[in-house]
């Protein structure tokens, strides 16, 4: 384009090929919809993930056997001092020590769900292991009944801390103590003690209640897990869409700000020729180089010209939008007075408000300093409303404008009218770009919608505000208000203000 506004922006708006590249992020969104709609539990993909979590639940607490090895046996040595626990010592640390190694090899391993299942193995042979250790300190009890109910206590303890540690690896508890439990049960066999029995009876039905526990707890971390693997597939699913809407926001804003300055740079192409259009069909209506043999050209002349002055109206609205969209809409400040701007539009306007019978009542405040602001900018949004209050306002109504301080320290214009005024429902559509309410479409002088956006975004350019209040069968009134630090002389104190209040209106 010409004024050097690149087109690279409208050209990727307009290819088409990008769609592609959105495949990917489709086929994810597929995939993990059927993974949420496939409502099993468990699976190989949750045993390796248990599988991993023992194993850092294993490494993170391979100090609590050592430490309770060590303990046992420092209390064993107190009650009876023997060669053959200080060997069981060793032997368990040793052993203990080579699990911990094996676990330590197998987690730095890659595996998959397919080989869960041979690692599952590996780890329960280690458990056994530990379990063949603990059979043996179970074997021997000695004569003394202190040393035989704290080796009953001792067992207890090993099976709920042996068994809340290997939750997380099925049939880990079984195998762990079935060694004991053979050696307890071989014990009371060739004994029969009633204690060796008691203690046999009381361990083998722990170990059933603790598989059984342990098996409970197993099911319950599926089901966590399985949660949080749902979970985490909706966040991926919502990234994904979001990533997605991201990108067709972007393209939607692209596109938005390619027409914008598209608009904003044919400003010179589209009002050249229409003042050619303008200009010549004024030269003939008005018979300046002379009369028409025909009294149709001059009226059709004059059609011309309304037709294209009413097109030149409507191309000026849509340009100043889009210059204000593109950020091109730069404002000329300089000291105003919104006082004699009011004026001037209500004369703009007077000759068609009194073809209609309508009477403009001014309501100005004496002695309102001036604002900085853009005068160019500002009578427009006076125009454009008093011209809209004039629109709708029926034969023989009423028009008021009113011009002073708002509670604030800002200035502000109000303009009511006695009009067929609008829904509530309708003001959102109102106020929106293109946007026209019922009432407006019904009516014979209906506009281009852009009247209200654009005076919105002039007072929004000048850190402003805008309200629009309205009844069906009620009438209108709009008010645009410039902030105080605009005010070029700031509000007399307190006291002078209520010496001159009778004569202000205050409009909160």
């Amino acid at each position: 384009m010409s004024n050097g506004v690149s087109t690279s922006t409208d050209k990727n708006i307009v290819d088409l090929t990008r769609s592609h590249r959105n495949k990917a992020a489709s086929k994810a969104v597929r995939a993990t919809r059927e993974r949420l709609q496939t409502n099993h539990i468990g699976g190989a993909a949750f045993d390796c993930e248990m599988l991993r979590m023992h194993m850092r639940s294993a490494l993170q607490g391979a100090a609590v056997i050592p430490i309770l090895v060590l303990f046992v046996a420092g209390v064993g040595a107190i009650i009876q001092p023997s060669p053959a626990l200080y060997i069981w010592v060793m032997f368990t640390l040793t052993i203990h020590a080579l699990n911990v190694l094996l676990i330590r090899s197998v987690s730095k391993m890659d595996f998959d769900e397919r080989q869960v299942q041979k690692f599952r193995r590996i780890l329960i042979g280690g458990q056994v292991a530990i379990g063949i250790c603990w059979a043996m300190f179970a074997l021997d009890y000695g004569n003394s009944h202190t040393l035989f109910f704290y080796k009953g206590a001792v067992l207890l303890i090993v099976l709920s801390v042996t068994a809340m540690s290997n939750v997380m690896l099925r049939q880990a508890t079984l195998f762990s103590f079935l060694p004991t439990v053979m050696a307890l049960l071989y014990n009371a066999a060739t004994t029969r003690q009633p204690l060796d029995i008691g203690l046999t009876t009381m361990f083998t039905t722990a170990v059933i209640f603790f598989i059984y526990l342990a098996g409970k707890l197993y099911r319950n971390n599926i089901v966590l897990l399985s949660f949080q693997s749902e979970k985490d597939d909706l966040i991926v699913e919502l990234e994904v869409a979001k990533s997605m809407s991201d990108e067709a926001r972007r393209r939607a804003e692209d596109a938005n700000l390619a027409k914008s300055r598209f608009l904003a740079s044919m400003s010179h192409e589209l009002r050249t020729p229409l003042n050619a259009i303008l200009g010549f069909s004024e030269v003939m209506a008005t018979e300046v180089l002379g009369p028409l043999q025909n009294p149709l050209y001059k009226e059709y002349a004059a059609d011309i010209h309304r037709s294209g002055d009413h097109l030149l109206n409507l191309i000026n609205e849509i340009l100043d939008l889009s210059r204000i969209e593109a950020g091109k809409y730069e404002l000329n400040e300089s000291a105003i007075s919104l006082l004699e701007l009011s004026e001037d539009c209500v004369g703009m306007v007077q000759l068609r408000a009194r073809a209609k019978n309508i009477t403009i009542h001014e309501q100005f405040e004496s002695a309102l300093p001036g604002v900085w602001a853009d005068e160019k900018s500002m009578r427009q949004v006076i125009l454009n409303l008093l011209s809209n209050a004039v629109k709708f306002t029926p034969q023989g109504g009423e028009v008021n404008i009113r011009v002073g301080w708002t509670a604030g320290g800002g200035q502000y214009v109000a303009i009511r009218d006695n009009g067929p005024g609008i829904p509530e429902e309708e003001i959102p559509v109102v106020l929106s770009a293109f946007g026209q309410g019922s009432i407006a479409i019904k009516s014979a002088e209906q506009g281009t919608g852009l009247g209200l956006p654009i005076v919105q975004a002039i007072l929004n350019k000048h850190g402003g505000e805008f309200k629009l209040k309205s009844k069906l069968r009620e009438g209108t009134e709009v008010i645009a208000i410039l902030p105080a630090r605009r005010v070029l002389e700031t509000l007399p104190a307190v006291s002078e203000i209520q010496a001159v209040q009778p004569r202000r209106r205050q409009f909160a």
